[in-house]
């Protein structure tokens, strides 16, 4: 056997093990198969959305009927699902309350570009939930982000954002820079990119104040853009005393603070902002936030807001070039009274994270036992493995410890005993449908698999 390893894995246990979990995985969906052979060839890449090409399977499953936290395909298998939608299903697939908002709504039109007496409740329950801010509504937390950008260039006359090395804030163009030798400069692999994005964006290593500094002291800077926990590769938290400087350091530089919680809304009631007492200028949440249905909010503080009023009156007349004609649609209004009301409860939290809190523990527990030198992360209802030593301070660090060809073996050995989780990295996520015996069953099966993979070292007892 070869002595090479990854993630403290042989390689050679790792190709064998690989290739064993995709023959299962693929003699289980012979209907997935034939069909997808007879109708992808109408999308570009086989697929409706380029990224469904990137799950690790030999094939994709044709989804049938997701419910609370199962989801089925079309050849019969059901899954426990921890992915749930990357999020955007983080309060289970159609939830009672929302299913019922659709359904009434869907009687009354889709659109109409009026607001509703749901828009006003909806307004009042987002400022009951995640505090006093002035609401906008969009459809996703990319349009989100790229207004509450806008806004904060047209407030402050500088041109910049600051963001993180290794960073996710959707699609928004600006956020796709990196880090290298210490130089911010266009993220790799962009496809179609013809501008130089280093011109309206500037990188900074989380958990790095003085690099934050060295940046906002140009005075270019018009927004630090950051998520609370940095949740796109493998999960990196906040050290402490990092926020509170993020914080200070925009106030003394004339930058505001967006937070954008569309991954860290599983932190507890009101995201990870209210939760840890953060003082954003503009607060960011899409995904989950009406159920499913397609909406991001962003919200400006009273001080902002009065700022933003007094740009806008400045400028001349025309289009602001903020704003699509879909968003703030009545049907998004009913799904956010029908989540914010019914589903994001404190109840449904504290169930939640009691389950996440198990499946955290029952991970590391494996982990010790088969000696993997990894760790496990969890940010309330979201728990990750990471294959690799940890803690992770920074973007660079979590792009080192991702582990592709690992992730993506255990990630279809683990469909294929039940359990379906993120692809994209090792996310789980608990939803108020998520039962304990789907989290024990989860919890097996990652033990079944790295019993496979690490079958030659002693176990801790």
């Amino acid at each position: 056997m070869s002595a090479e390893t990854i993630a403290g894995i042989s390689t050679d246990r790792l190709t064998a093990f690989a290739a064993r979990e995709a023959a299962v995985y693929a003699k289980a969906r012979p209907r997935a198969l034939k069909a997808l052979a007879a109708g992808a060839g109408n999308f570009l890449g086989g697929v409706p959305m380029h990224w469904m090409a990137d799950w690790p399977m030999p094939h994709l499953p044709l989804v049938a009927k997701a419910q609370g936290a199962r989801i089925e395909d079309i050849d019969g298998v059901k899954l426990d699902d921890f992915c749930l939608g990357d999020t955007g299903s983080m309060f289970g697939h159609s939830p009672a309350p929302v299913a019922k908002a659709i359904r009434h709504q869907a009687r009354r039109g889709l659109t109409y570009m009026l607001p509703t007496e749901a828009a006003l409740e909806a307004g009042r329950l987002l400022t009951d939930r995640f505090g006093p801010f002035r609401w906008q509504i969009a459809t996703t937390a990319t349009d989100a982000n790229r207004f509450a950008l806008r806004v904060a260039r047209a407030i402050t006359g500088k041109p910049k954002v600051l963001v993180f090395n290794g960073c996710y804030h959707g699609t928004v163009d600006d956020t796709f820079v990196s880090l290298e030798n210490g130089r911010t400069v266009n993220s790799p692999g962009l496809l179609g990119q013809v501008n130089d994005l280093t011109q309206t964006a500037v990188c900074a290593e989380f958990n790095d104040l003085a690099s934050v500094e060295a940046a906002l002291a140009k005075g270019d800077v018009a927004a630090i853009l950051t998520e609370p926990v940095m949740t796109n590769s493998c999960m990196v938290l906040p050290e402490p005393g990092f926020h509170d400087g993020l914080r200070q350091l925009s106030l003394k530089y004339g930058a505001l603070l967006i937070i954008d919680e569309t991954h860290t809304i599983s932190s507890g009631l009101g995201g990870y902002t209210r939760v840890h007492s953060l003082r954003p200028d503009i607060f960011v949440v899409g995904k989950c936030v009406a159920g499913g249905m397609p909406t991001a909010v962003w919200g400006l503080t009273e001080d902002t807001a009065k700022r933003y009023h007094e740009a806008d009156a400045k400028r001349e007349p025309g289009r602001t070039g903020m704003g699509t004609t879909l968003s703030a649609n009545p049907m998004q209004f009913a799904c956010l009274v029908a989540t914010l009301g019914e589903v994001m409860t404190p109840a449904n939290y504290a169930h939640m994270e009691k389950l996440a809190e198990r499946l955290s523990h029952g991970l590391a527990k494996v982990i010790d036992k088969h000696r993997a030198p990894w760790h496990v992360v969890r940010v309330g209802a979201r728990v990750e493995f990471i294959c690799a030593p940890g803690p992770l301070r920074n973007g660079t660090h979590a792009e080192d410890a991702h582990q592709p060809r690992v992730e993506a073996a255990i990630h279809t050995g683990l469909i294929n005993r039940g359990t379906l989780i993120a692809p994209f990295h090792n996310m789980m996520l608990i939803s108020p449908a998520t039962k304990k015996a789907q989290v024990d069953r989860l919890v097996a099966s990652f033990d079944a698999i790295l019993t496979d993979l690490f079958p030659d070292l002693p176990k801790a007892n």
